[in-house]
């Protein structure tokens, strides 16, 4: 096929779609439409919020559709209407068949894991809470179930020992906007087996899920092991941020969001949960061996520094 003949809707959402929609810009191929979510009420002042996707579509006066209800028949012959031969979704939200059918190259999805490890909203963070080391991007054709399609192309990453879910976040994405661009480039060439994701599974292993994480899900179980704790930490942050209810002199007991520990070298036996303040650090006990938290922030406070918070408690 012709490049100039491909003709490409775009479906996502937030930053992290921006970076492979630049990427397919920049590549000259030709986006007719941009598919995004309704802008949103946000603050106080309720100001509408646009995505980033949106703002980039009409930064470059390419059509941003955003329907909210994807069935809706006038959204469905609206998109038709566009003629396009390839979709590509990027962090967007499960299409109906209708949508994901509809054109006659197929829907390709970046995702930021190596399916079938890692299927569903929170890849990125689930990673570096289960404490792995390598993670990576996949793109794959849609089908039925999320996250289950024929596997195009992958590209491995190695997860840094004290590395976050921000930072991680960031490499992902760089490294999703140059394998949608390859797989772009597949297409044109008719250079395509997709594997099937059961071919991947070996030795009766399953997928792995990794479910949209909420508020209750981010609680520290100081029980767990002081690797296990410091992993469940920088796979939260910086957002949503693991967090623990803790008791502070003059405060009281709060619940804290900790965006940063070490293992401790303070071999004193703590009890899971139990604090001591030591000098400019703050020492929590775990199931085995303690922890040195190094960022953190209580309500009403942004984060910061550990020295820097304690300082603020002494001044309280």
């Amino acid at each position: 096929m012709k490049k100039e003949d491909l003709r490409i809707v775009f479906l996502g959402t937030p930053e992290f779609a921006v970076e492979s929609l630049e990427a397919i810009h920049n590549g000259n191929y030709n986006i007719v439409a941009i598919v995004t979510m309704p802008d949103k009420p946000a603050g106080r002042g309720h100001k509408l919020l646009q995505s980033p996707v949106k703002l980039w579509g009409v930064e470059h006066n390419i059509p941003v559709l955003q329907p909210v209800n994807l069935k809706d028949p006038e959204f469905v012959n609206e998109l038709k209407g566009y003629n396009a031969n390839l979709f590509i979704v990027i962090a967007f939200r499960m299409l109906p068949e209708v949508v994901w059918k509809m054109p006659e190259l197929g829907t390709f999805n970046l995702h930021a894991s190596l399916l079938p490890r890692y299927r569903g909203a929170a890849p990125i963070n689930r990673a570096i809470m289960n404490g792995d080391t390598t993670t990576g991007v996949t793109t794959f054709f849609l089908k039925h179930e999320i996250d289950t399609g024929d596997i195009i192309s992958q590209e491995a990453i190695e997860i840094g020992e004290d590395e976050d879910a921000g930072s991680l976040h960031d490499r992902l994405m760089t490294l999703g906007a140059r394998l949608t661009l390859d797989t772009l480039d597949r297409i044109i060439k008719e250079d395509l087996q997709p594997i099937p994701q059961e071919q991947l599974l070996t030795n009766g292993e399953e997928p792995t899920p990794a479910p949209k994480i909420f508020r209750e899900d981010c609680r520290i179980d100081w029980k767990k092991t002081a690797k296990q704790v410091k992993d469940f930490v920088r796979g939260l942050s910086p957002y949503p941020a693991a967090w623990a209810t803790m008791a502070f002199p003059g405060l009281g007991n709060v619940d804290t969001k900790i965006f940063q520990v070490k293992i401790s070298d303070d071999r004193s036996s703590l009890l899971p949960g139990n604090m001591k303040i030591k000098g400019n650090s703050i020492v929590v006990g775990t199931g085995e061996g303690n922890i040195e938290i190094q960022s953190l922030g209580v309500p009403g406070k942004k984060r910061m520094d550990v020295a820097a918070f304690l300082n603020g408690l002494q001044n309280h």
